[in-house]
């Protein structure tokens, strides 16, 4: 339910719109709207969408899911006007599904939301039954409407709070705990109420009355929906209180047996002897309930793992049951005499697939044979013609290596030595052009130069 001083808070610390300070524009908004919509539809939407854009904006700032007519015009108050036309803005929202009232968004909720959300909820049965069987389309100033949009955000955030909390394993959780646990996220019991409606209609929550506490499931991760309350969760929800209350109690009790454990070192120093072992005793009786009450909590949560043990276990055995039927229908068409017979084809066809393969190597060889002989027979050939060409008029180029050079006087008979021999075929110069070659030849050995007597060289007698 929306806090009592919502508007109070809301006026102070809500950011409004820049155009909250035009005083031309804001006394077109604060007038009410006119009867028919078809005489103006502009400034007719105009004006909706602003209100709507406005309402959804503030109820989302401050973390709440319900808004009334009472605290809307509280919040909206300008210089000591209220707006005239929030009514119509509410009912034409409640038309167009973006809100409802509170009664009829809860009523709509099955699993006995009666048996547990009326005095969360705060709503008079008699009031709401009135109005919805009376059909009363008027708005009055207390009633509440719920912010379709918001809750449904609302909700998606509760249930991740859980999920990311430490007691997610949880598979029930006390209306307290949970209260406890979601104060960073629902600002108050009302809307901690609409979340879990909320989670409820989508199948994600189930709220249950067991005793005088209220009881919350919720779904676990993988879970299209959550299962309803069963006496093994009940079993396990009972035995993680009492372990939950043996914890606190250990732990009280061994805060007591500290104290005591002080109080005697005090009085022992303070010369008070008696009392000082009086305040030992206790500490050891308090000791002894320690012990005891610790080995009744080891007792629980043994319980506690076996059980889980016990339904980790469960979803093996669901898994290989799964398993199983899968595999015997994948194997329904299978049979051992078939999967035989298919192997001997198999082998049937490999083996002609390698006859296949050897005939066709063996054509290839052949083939190659033939190729190779011919090919031999060209070479063959190639080389009796090369023997009938002229043979090559130049020197053969020497193969033995130069001499080293032993004295000055025999350069040129080693050097001549080791020059190849003159060719005897016919070249295309004369008998003076040599003669004129041979007197500019020089050799040079250690910085001397010698020249060779110009002798007359044997010419050769043309041919007749």
């Amino acid at each position: 339910m929306v806090p009592s001083n919502l508007g109070e808070e809301m006026s102070t610390d809500v950011a409004l719109p820049p155009e909250w300070e035009d005083d031309e524009r804001m006394n077109f908004l604060f007038s009410d709207f006119k009867e028919n919509r078809d005489v103006s539809a502009t400034d007719w939407d105009s004006k909706m969408d602003f209100w709507t854009s406005l309402i959804l904006n503030i109820c989302r700032s401050r973390g709440t899911v319900c808004v009334n007519l009472q605290e809307l015009n509280k919040v909206f108050q300008r210089k000591g006007i209220m707006p005239l036309g929030l009514a119509t803005v509410i009912q034409c929202m409640a038309r167009c599904g973006k809100i409802q009232r509170e009664s009829e968004f809860a009523a709509n909720v099955d699993c006995g939301w009666v048996s547990w959300g009326v005095g969360l909820l705060l709503v008079k049965p008699l009031k709401w039954t009135f109005s919805t069987l009376l059909g009363s389309s008027g708005v009055t100033l207390k009633e509440l409407f719920v912010v379709i949009e918001l809750v449904k955000e609302k909700a998606a955030e509760l249930l991740g709070v859980y999920r990311s909390s430490p007691v997610a394993n949880h598979s029930l959780l006390s209306f307290q705990e949970l209260r406890t646990l979601s104060s960073h996220v629902c600002v108050d019991e009302s809307t901690l109420c609409m979340a879990l409606l909320q989670l409820q209609r989508e199948k994600q929550v189930t709220v249950s009355l067991h005793g005088s506490e209220k009881i919350v499931k919720f779904s676990q991760p993988g879970q299209n929906h959550v299962s309803p309350v069963s006496d093994v969760d009940l079993g396990i929800y009972q035995l993680q209180r009492s372990e939950r209350l043996l914890e606190e109690r250990v732990e009280a009790l061994g805060l007591e047996a500290e104290k005591y454990k002080e109080e005697a070192r005090v009085l022992l120093r303070e010369g008070k002897k008696s009392q000082a072992l009086r305040c030992l005793r206790s500490r050891k009786r308090v000791e002894k309930k320690a012990d005891h009450l610790y080995a009744q909590l080891e007792n629980v949560k043994g319980i506690l793992d076996k059980i889980a043990n016990s339904q980790t276990d469960k979803l093996v055995i669901q898994a290989y049951q799964a398993g199983v039927s899968a595999l015997r229908l994948s194997l329904k068409d299978v049979t051992v005499e078939g999967a035989e017979s298919l192997v001997d084809q198999i082998q049937e066809l490999c083996d002609t697939q390698d006859e296949v393969n050897q005939i066709l190597a063996g054509g290839a060889l052949n083939s190659m044979d033939a190729d190779t002989d011919g090919l031999e027979d060209e070479l063959s050939f190639l080389l009796e013609n090369s023997s009938l060409d002229e043979p090559s008029t130049l020197p053969e180029v020497p193969s033995h290596p130069l001499s080293p050079v032993r004295e000055s006087g025999s350069l040129c008979d080693d050097l001549l030595s080791a020059l190849p021999s003159v060719p005897q075929s016919h070249f295309n110069i004369t008998d003076d052009e040599l003669d004129k070659e041979c007197s500019r030849i020089t050799l040079a050995d250690t910085g001397l130069q010698h020249k060779y007597p110009t002798s007359p060289v044997k010419r050769a007698e043309p041919a007749q």
